[in-house]
């Protein structure tokens, strides 16, 4: 019935960064450190509470830094770890496919 590891391991992979939000917020921190109100001018549609939740999640899992500056106003800076800097191979193939994703719509309308 297929290879168990591998459902559990892709399982696990989508426990740590899948959803909604946490491949976007990924995708920003590859381009080098951000700070939250830039994280949330960039994305939108996120709320302040999700963005939160989620940058806890990624921290907790070793895959971002959080960096708080002893200042007024408090400054917090969010960077990727060394090893979350891991998930940039996987975002790129999610892109590529992404890419052929976009063409296979294209064929479809136009067959229509």
């Amino acid at each position: 019935m297929g290879d168990q590891h591998f459902k559990e391991t892709v399982e696990l992979t989508l426990k740590v960064i899948g959803g909604k939000w946490k491949p976007v917020i990924l995708c920003h921190l590859t381009e080098g450190t951000h700070r939250f109100g830039e994280l949330r001018r960039e994305m939108p549609q996120i709320t302040q509470k999700m963005l939160t939740q989620q940058l806890r999640e990624l921290e907790e899992d070793a895959i971002i830094n959080r960096k708080v500056y002893d200042q007024v106003p408090p400054k917090v800076e969010y960077s990727l770890t060394e090893y979350g800097l891991t998930v940039k191979e996987l975002l790129n193939v999610m892109s590529r496919w992404g890419e052929k994703h976009l063409e296979k719509e294209k064929e479809l309308r136009k067959s229509d």
